[in-house]
């Protein structure tokens, strides 16, 4: 069966925080490539970090997710300080409805609902000394609470 596996939504160094709708939108870290996925225009749907996509990978081979049917899910759910929060696990394949995405032959599904909420946003991946584990950089999301794994 799958593994849940919760994160957070604080920007990577050098990202920016959510801000009120009216201020600039979140942009990845200068140092974090974007990849598209295949066969979609740069910018459209979802995208993934190079560091995202490694990371991915060996965590997919460590839970034994086969890259060919399985993948990561990304996901939406109602909850947390700001109303919603961000779900990450590995599936081990798609949903009738889901949006599939390849990024370097790591597959993301998303289902319509999330997509919503997660349409434009960049998946990165950040690892120092204080902090592990992925970002979620969200242009949808107006506003995050403090604990840093909720928004809205």
């Amino acid at each position: 069966m799958a593994n849940m596996i919760t994160i957070e939504s604080k920007p990577a160094e050098g990202a920016f925080a959510a801000q009120p709708r009216s201020a600039a939108p979140q942009v990845p870290p200068a140092d974090a490539k974007p990849v598209s996925a295949v066969g979609g225009p740069p910018g459209q749907g979802l995208q993934l970090t190079e560091r995202a996509i490694k990371r991915v990978r060996v965590a997919m081979a460590k839970e034994g997710v086969s890259p060919e049917e399985g993948g990561l899910r990304l996901g939406v759910m109602g909850g947390g300080c700001s109303g919603l929060s961000y779900s990450i696990k590995f599936d081990s394949r798609p949903r009738e409805r889901d949006r599939i995405y390849e990024f370097d032959g790591v597959r993301v599904f998303v289902d319509p609902k999330s997509f919503l909420y997660l349409h434009g946003m960049t998946l990165d991946y950040e690892e120092t000394l204080m902090r592990q584990g992925f970002n979620f950089i969200n242009p949808n999301s107006t506003r995050s609470c403090g604990c840093g794994s909720s928004f809205s």
